[in-house]
């Protein structure tokens, strides 16, 4: 009942603008066409309400709608927590392990991360999602998580209903010539005749529904499976990317040292109830966190620093050999850059021949930097920040050598 009273009190009523989102807008009209012609389908021309498998059918169809509209709206407006403004650890000498946010007047919390949509530091922030228009963290991610199982399952009960809706409607309609094949839309085909024949429009809504319910159950479910195996981990999206760039670092500099990721618990079961709980409210405060024998507290806020102070050093330069629109996902680019465009709100650069790029971050088909405005490499210099393809730029000759350069000469660095 939380998510019910968080939506009547409306503690705070500027929570609603995030309804006036395109995310919420996409995904709230999704749901509803999709649930409406399972409806309509099963009660008019499938499984009519009058015999007992089309109450029981019609009951779970507004089951799934109702539990998937109650994690919905669980997600976006119980959101996901934020760190008190003007926060600093309890024990003064800690300050030395966090990160200081500028913007909240306030030392980061382990797992906390700095969200520039939402202005506000997020704890445990996984992402920003944009079909909640809210992130993804401390307090929602278990009815963030929720949404995206009840979604798929719910979207194949629909495309069942829709499926064998067409079929029988159109089982005796079918008429197939040498070279042709015809549908006769003029009459019902079921006895008793149904309130509203299965015409044309109708047969195209249903087709319409057809293909959203599909597209949602691969899409959302591909998102459910990425979602559980982090869990299953105890992490966050942000956290596997730190983690990634840790052995990357000790790789790179071939330190004798292992990083050892410190809130997995050592069991999935454990990692499980860390987001899962009976009460719905995850333990905790979500600024101190239970970690496993033999880790810090500040183990990985550490590793940040670390990362922190070589991010001069690990960014690469890249010249811009390709010109780029800076389209979301460009066709002109191959096939496998237009199916793996980076799934977030973040900007994507427009480039040109000639430019110069500074890559911090990467997906296979991918690059995450800032475009250099000024020709020198000067701290400060003035940059443009966001995705562009990975075929569109090559790397500088002196970043090149620099990647090859001695084992002594790295680990001089």
């Amino acid at each position: 009942m939380g998510a019910f009273c968080s939506v009547i009190k409306f503690e705070n009523l500027q929570e609603l603008k995030r309804l006036c989102h395109w995310g919420p807008i996409i995904a709230l009209g999704v749901i509803a066409v999709c649930s409406t012609m399972a409806m309509i389908d099963s009660v008019l021309w499938y499984w009519p309400l009058h015999t007992t498998g089309g109450s029981v059918n019609f009951i779970m169809l507004i089951n799934w709608t109702v539990m998937i509209l109650y994690n919905y709206f669980n997600a976006m407006f119980i959101g996901p927590g934020f760190v008190p403004l003007g926060w600093k650890p309890e024990n003064s000498q800690d300050s030395m392990y966090l990160q200081y946010c500028k913007v909240c007047q306030a030392y980061k919390a382990p797992r906390s991360h700095h969200c520039r949509k939402c202005n506000r530091c997020v704890l445990k922030m996984d992402h920003h999602c944009p079909w909640i228009n809210n992130c993804c963290g401390f307090q929602n991610h278990a009815s963030f998580t929720l949404f995206l199982l009840l979604a798929p399952l719910g979207c194949i009960h629909a495309a069942f209903i829709f499926v064998m809706t067409m079929y029988t409607q159109l089982y005796n309609r079918l008429s197939f010539g040498w070279n042709t094949v015809k549908i006769d839309m003029s009459a019902a085909r079921r006895d008793p005749l149904p309130l509203i024949p299965f015409g044309l429009a109708a047969f195209a809504a249903t087709l319409f529904a057809l293909g959203l319910a599909l597209g949602t159950t691969i899409a959302v479910g591909m998102l459910f499976f990425i979602q559980m195996k982090i869990i299953l981990r105890n992490k966050t999206s942000i956290e596997s990317w730190i983690e990634e760039k840790a052995k990357d670092r000790i790789q790179y500099y071939q330190l004798d040292e292992v990083f050892v990721f410190p809130y997995d618990m050592g069991s999935r079961w454990k990692n499980f109830k860390q987001v899962f709980t009976w009460s719905g409210v995850p333990e905790g405060d979500g600024l101190a966190w239970p970690i496993r024998e033999g880790c810090h507290q500040y183990d990985l806020t550490i590793e940040q620093l670390k990362q922190k102070a070589d991010k001069r050093v690990r960014s690469v330069r890249y010249r811009v050999i390709e010109d780029y629109s800076g389209a979301c996902c460009p066709l002109n680019k191959g096939i496998k850059t237009f199916f793996t465009s980076p799934c977030t709100e973040e900007p994507r650069i427009r480039l040109q021949r000639g430019e110069f790029i500074l890559a911090t971050r990467g997906l296979r088909y991918w690059l995450y930097g800032d475009k250099i405005l000024d020709d020198s490499f000067v701290e400060g210099v003035s940059r443009i920040r966001g995705w562009f393809p990975r075929n569109c730029v090559e790397k500088c000759p002196c970043d090149a050598e620099t990647d090859q350069a001695p084992e002594g000469e790295k680990k001089n660095r």
